[in-house]
């Protein structure tokens, strides 16, 4: 029997530990497999990865609908090589899921 999402707390952590902020050039390989998956930086990467493991088909669906989830298309991925950009990363087999780092309010620095 599967638990529910928001309750598999096992899942949850292993997935929060596999989470690791990487270059993007680290990650063409798996893009031009077409396996690199965009999430909105108003969802929580953890989460998402947990919901996609469970196969939570209703909350991909409106988040895809919300333009909040989506494969990386040509255009992201050449701006984001062409800035080096970091992201946030995890694994979702077959599926990388990335997330740009939240911009830090200049006051914090």
């Amino acid at each position: 029997m599967q638990t529910k999402p928001e309750k598999d707390l096992e899942l949850r952590n292993k997935v929060n530990r596999e989470t690791a902020r990487l270059p993007w050039t680290e990650l063409l390989k798996h893009f031009a497999q077409g396996n690199v998956v965009w999430v909105a930086n108003s969802l929580d990467l953890v989460d998402v990865a947990v919901r996609i493991s469970h196969d939570d088909k209703a909350n991909i669906t409106q988040w895809m609908n919300a333009g909040l989830l989506a494969k990386v298309n040509d255009q992201q991925a050449q701006e984001w090589l062409d800035h080096n950009t970091q992201l946030w990363a995890c694994v979702v087999s077959p599926f990388v899921l990335v997330q740009q780092e939240k911009a830090v309010p200049a006051h914090i620095h």
